[in-house]
């Protein structure tokens, strides 16, 4: 076997002497122009293209039927393995693509693997040689392996370390020599400049660079044996009619279809894993810097004068990439949003996305599924694949979805009978893991309650307890006026739009007061306090995705009092909660002012759900909680948007 750091053996994308690029022809005039498109883009002065790069582009551009494959009978696809090298095989066998022998078995089915195969799990160096051996044998028996890169892969090939485990060092431990440790060390202790003594330095090397490290460093930097290999995937393909990426697919994947994303993402990878190895010969940077720290050595090595052109021009390529979709959660390694944000706030860019790129349905990983199974949702054009296989990290197991004949089935690494996809749970800021709508509401119906501490946020607190379960909630006095409920009723509107925003709210007495109770999770913050703090939101369905939603929501009930303090927001997932509704439900119903104010689009999916609460519905849901004054003009109100999002 190859040590790592040795190209013996290996071929550079589009050889001819590399199997996996012996695909059918595809249309010579799509090759010819995705390759003129290369080639031009190799030429910009402007993005500083390396010579590396091209090389590698060129005949990637020259396979672009490599990431379409179509009249495939059996597709076998398993996501997110990170080094769980025992599960990844049990998963394996019960798909039937490999024997007990651990050969393949597939015959012509192909295995899809939707990225990060290493990373937290012990046996990620497994993992990827076993990946190796398997893509030449399902080669030779009419099937194939497809690898897709996911946000690990990627964050090995820079440098970015940060998840790699201990075991996963020490897996390339043996071909570390102690000299090449030692010459190492030396020069970390050269680049202290208020080193201490030689113990607690060696201590505090051994920790940024365990046994292994370099070793590691080699086969994932430019001529490593796994950089080689893994530099000739793609991040996106489609079988069929389906789509399989990593993360999911923004709108970044619409904007460049299947070649762009392909060639522009892998074209700045290329780049940078050059432009590190420039650097890196020249002392300007070593193995050890860490990925966070690089822009910091490169901006002294420049203010020292230490960079002539060509290490210039490495630099600014190293700089450039921090803004590449590949690196952020707008491209297809990062993105959450297809698996977080509800069909309202994602659907319409699904259906654009699947349309530009010719697919039925997206499958992907990246995102563990909270019920550790695959989930489907969206009519089945969203099916997520992460169902936590590393056990020691996400506490799931292996799970492969086979899609054959037309039929979705899925098989566990345990065996027992095929199953459907379930579907995707709803989620929103305003409940728990364990407790689901109707759970919430009977323990804020039920419960025993207690004042409590307000959390800094405004409004009256109380803690209810049912069967041991204790939540915390808002209390709110119902208005003089009779039958008037605006909280319950834009909690109900809510969930007949399946916008679900609106925390779980009940009709409730306390302290021989009526009133509303509203749920909240804990670790609550308002949109004011994040502002204020400049508290980073590591939100799964972008913000402003969320915003645009609430300000649909409010044109429809009419609240003009939005602010920052009714804007909350659950810190473990930063889904948008929208509270204080009191002001909303007005009898006006002219939306021209407001709507030019916010300059929304209303798409597909808002018409056909604000199409689907009609009169019956609203007085149905909502008759008991507003007057037929209320319910009058909010109708005409759906109807105004309705008519909008026709124009």
């Amino acid at each position: 076997m190859d040590q790592p750091g040795s190209r013996a053996g290996s071929h550079l994308p589009g050889s001819v002497e590399d199997p996996r690029f012996r695909g059918e022809p595809g249309s010579i005039a799509m090759h010819a122009k995705i390759i003129s498109e290369s080639r031009t883009a190799c030429a910009r002065s402007g993005r500083l293209f390396t010579l590396l790069a091209c090389i590698f582009l060129l005949p990637l551009a020259s396979q672009a039927d490599d990431w379409h494959f179509q009249g495939v009978k059996r597709i076998v696809a398993v996501g997110d393995i990170h080094g769980a090298y025992d599960a990844m095989l049990a998963t394996f066998r019960q798909a039937n693509v490999i024997d007990d022998g651990l050969a393949w078995s597939g015959g012509e089915t192909h295995l899809v693997l939707t990225g990060d195969l290493l990373d937290r799990g012990p046996d990620s160096r497994q993992v990827m040689d076993f990946i190796m051996r398997l893509e030449k044998e399902a080669t030779a028996a009419g099937g194939q392996v497809h690898l897709l890169l996911g946000n690990h892969e990627v964050m090995n090939l820079v440098g970015d370390l940060r998840y790699v485990a201990n075991e996963e060092f020490a897996a390339f431990a043996d071909d570390e020599t102690v000299l090449e440790r030692e010459q190492w060390y030396q020069h970390y202790r050269d680049g202290s400049p208020e080193a201490g003594d030689d113990l607690s330095l060696r201590e505090e090397f051994d920790q940024k660079a365990p046994p292994g490290f370099f070793a590691l460093r080699r086969a994932f930097g430019k001529d490593g044996i796994y950089a080689s290999w893994l530099l000739e995937k793609p991040l996106i393909i489609i079988v069929n009619d389906t789509a399989f990426v990593h993360g999911g697919v923004p709108p970044y994947v619409a904007e460049q279809g299947i070649s762009g994303v392909n060639l522009e993402l892998k074209t700045d990878l290329l780049n940078f894993v050059s432009a590190m190895s420039v650097l890196e010969d020249a002392g300007i940077l070593s193995p050890i810097d860490r990925y966070r720290e690089q822009p910091f050595i490169i901006a002294e090595a420049i203010a020292a004068g230490r960079l002539g052109p060509t290490l210039m021009a490495s630099a600014q390529l190293m700089l450039q990439f921090r803004n590449s979709p590949l690196q952020g959660p707008a491209g297809p390694t990062w993105y959450r949003g297809t698996a977080a944000c509800s069909p309202l706030l994602q659907g319409d860019d699904l259906n654009h996305v699947l349309q530009k790129i010719g697919a039925q349905r997206v499958v992907f990983g990246h995102s563990t599924t909270a019920t550790r199974q695959v989930q489907q949702r969206m009519a089945g054009r969203t099916i997520e694949i992460d169902t936590g296989m590393l056990k020691s990290s996400y506490g799931g197991s292996g799970n492969a979805l086979i899609i054959e004949d037309g039929a979705l089935t899925v098989i566990n690494q345990d065996g027992g009978a095929a199953l459907s996809p379930v579907a995707h749970p709803v989620w929103y800021g305003s409940r728990s893991d364990a407790l689901d709508d109707k759970a919430l509401a009977d323990i804020l119906s039920a419960g025993a309650i207690v004042a409590t501490e307000s959390g800094g946020l405004p409004g009256e607190w109380v803690q209810v307890t049912a069967n041991e379960t204790v939540i915390t909630a808002r209390f709110d006095e119902l208005p003089l006026e009779p039958g008037f409920s605006p909280e319950l009723a834009a909690y109900r509107l809510d969930r007949l739009l399946g916008l679900y925003m609106v925390p779980v709210t009940v009709r409730r007495e306390y302290a021989g007061r009526q009133g509303t109770l509203q749920y909240l999770p804990p670790e609550v913050i308002s949109e004011q306090e994040r502002l204020a703090t400049r508290t980073r939101d590591r939100a799964s369905c972008p913000l402003d995705r969320q915003v645009a939603a609430m300000q649909v929501f409010d044109l429809l009930i009419a609240n003009p009092a939005r602010s920052a303090r009714s804007m909350w927001y659950s810190q473990n997932r930063w889904q948008l909660m929208l509270v204080d509704n009191a002001q909303g439900f007005g009898t006006e119903s002219d939306l021209a002012a407001a709507r030019a104010n916010t300059g929304l689009a209303i798409g597909d999916q808002w018409r056909e759900a604000l199409e689907a609460i009609d009169d019956q519905r609203l007085r149905a849901s909502l008759g008991d909680v507003l007057d037929d004054q209320r319910l009058g003009a909010l109708a005409r109100r759906r109807d105004a948007l309705i008519e909008y999002s026709s124009q």
